[in-house]
């Protein structure tokens, strides 16, 4: 495959206020349609860039293979949220108008799995498959040909790029954290799939529905096993989604993103998208958590933060993880207050400046860490 082999088409997402158009840029590869079609996507939140950079990596490598399936990336995924500047920082994790996070905006119709599961009971497993990805489709086009008036700009957005996903049988949302190490969400049935990331952190997550690209791509297809498991049917989930947390945002790494690059080429190769290809996973130890033991840490009194405990790094229950300082207790009382946390862990993010209200989300751990 050559560059020239690579397409691009500028999708249409929405109008803004001066009537011109919202559009994004999305690449496509084709392949010889004998492995799973991919959907990667890039920079739903503003700050959260390096993505871009990851699928920029991805390009310059897939251009010169061999491809089985598809594969579809969608950088600048939200064109409003990389605009949304604040002095130099980018804000857009957010819609301004709303308020709303820009990754909870995706749609989940919960009736389809168990109507399609009743339709098709006696279909053979491809054509299943088939129809599901047709129902989703059709039930997203239902919301996007309705009345204008019923789409606010957020889930406008999110609803043309949640079509493209449904097309696919791979869904990768890439992300950043405010300042963090890489992670990888990952649904519990597809924990042996996190072994093929280059990625030391997995968090394993339920098949609730908060509204994220990840839940709205696999939700309903584990419903859907699910929905045949009470008729007997044994149905594995047929699409993988994952959000795999590359960083910290508001800066790109070239160099960074080609190790991303390879990590996510090393999944997809496990997973036969790719033709004779060499990309293998490192050797490494993967630490897990379930979602539930995923611990937010938010700061007990407000002021100026020194982060203390080392992202990725595994720390002791009542070792300090951080220290405040208050000046305008420098003459009254103790000005340097050490905090600790209670119970071992590795410190996965923090947030992104050193001065914090009372309240602020100040660190994410995981706990009752295992193995993976």
């Amino acid at each position: 495959m050559s560059k020239e082999l690579i397409s691009q088409e500028n999708i249409v997402v929405g109008e803004i206020a001066n009537g011109l158009p919202l559009t994004i840029p999305v690449y496509r590869l084709k392949g010889d349609g004998t492995g799973p079609n991919v959907y990667i996507q890039a920079n739903m939140h503003g700050a959260e860039v390096q993505g871009n950079a990851v699928i920029y990596q991805l390009l310059e490598q897939l251009k010169s293979l061999k491809l089985r399936g598809d594969i579809t990336l969608v950088p600048y995924a939200n064109p409003i949220g990389c605009n949304q500047k604040s002095g130099e920082f980018t804000l857009g994790r957010f819609d301004p108008i709303t308020g709303t996070n820009w990754n909870r905006m995706y749609r989940f119709n919960k009736a389809l799995p168990s109507q399609i599961a009743e339709q098709h009971k006696d279909s053979d497993d491809a054509t299943l498959k088939a129809a599901f990805k047709q129902a989703l489709v059709a039930d997203i086009d239902s919301q996007l040909t309705g009345p204008d008036y019923s789409l606010p700009t957020g889930k406008r957005i999110a609803l043309n790029l949640q079509k493209l996903a449904h097309q696919a049988d791979i869904v990768l949302d890439l992300h950043t954290g405010p300042i963090s190490s890489q992670h990888l969400y990952c649904p519990e049935y597809a924990k042996d799939s996190a072994s093929y990331f280059n990625i030391e952190h997995v968090l394993l997550i339920p098949s609730d529905f908060d509204g994220a690209m990840d839940e709205a791509s696999f939700c309903p297809w584990w419903s859907l096993s699910e929905e045949l498991g009470k008729q007997g049917r044994e149905f594995a989930v047929q699409v993988e989604a994952f959000t795999v947390e590359l960083g910290s945002q508001e800066k790109i790494d070239l160099s960074a993103a080609l190790d991303d690059a390879n990590s996510i080429l090393s999944y997809l190769n496990h997973k036969e998208v790719l033709v004779d290809a060499a990309y293998q996973p490192k050797a490494m130890t993967r630490y897990a958590c379930m979602l539930e033991d995923y611990i937010a840490y938010f700061a007990p009194m407000g002021g100026m933060v020194e982060y203390l405990a080392p992202l990725g790094g595994h720390i002791k229950a009542g070792e300090p993880i951080a220290r405040i300082l208050r000046m305008e207790r420098y003459l009254s009382e103790q000005p340097l207050q050490t905090l600790s946390f209670d119970k071992d862990a590795i410190a996965i993010l923090h947030f992104a400046s050193a001065s914090v209200n009372q309240g602020t989300e100040l660190y994410k751990f995981f706990t009752n860490v295992f193995e993976l």
